[in-house]
């Protein structure tokens, strides 16, 4: 599976904005969808995930303020980001991890957060 992510930018300090991350196929088979990020300097970092069961995990540092979805009808997982923080700020990347398989990553999309 091949997958694009997008939706990043500019926003203000408690802006929002919604990540999209499309697959190049069906992901009704996928077993867990996830959203990572790196800042400039920094490892990568998970940020959220999602599984085949709809059920959801969060970082820490996002709890309450993203949330992970996916529609498996359009065969894309989002990530809807509120209450941004300058902190936030980072090159946001989408995964895709078939048990058994190793994980598939997509391009990132740049999410800037400042004032």
């Amino acid at each position: 599976v091949q997958l694009q992510a997008s939706g990043g930018g500019l926003v203000q300090p408690g802006g929002s904005l919604r990540l999209s991350c499309a697959a190049s196929r069906s992901i009704f088979s996928i077993n867990v969808m996830g959203w990572y990020r790196q800042a400039p300097g920094t490892q990568r970092e998970w940020v959220a995930q999602i599984t085949d069961s709809d059920i959801t995990h969060y970082a820490d540092s996002v709890k309450g303020r993203f949330t992970i979805s996916r529609d498996n009808a359009k065969n894309t997982v989002f990530l809807q980001m509120n209450s941004l923080k300058p902190e936030d700020t980072a090159v946001y990347y989408c995964n895709s991890v078939v048990y058994g398989r190793a994980p598939t990553w997509g391009q990132g999309t740049l999410v800037t957060v400042s004032s």
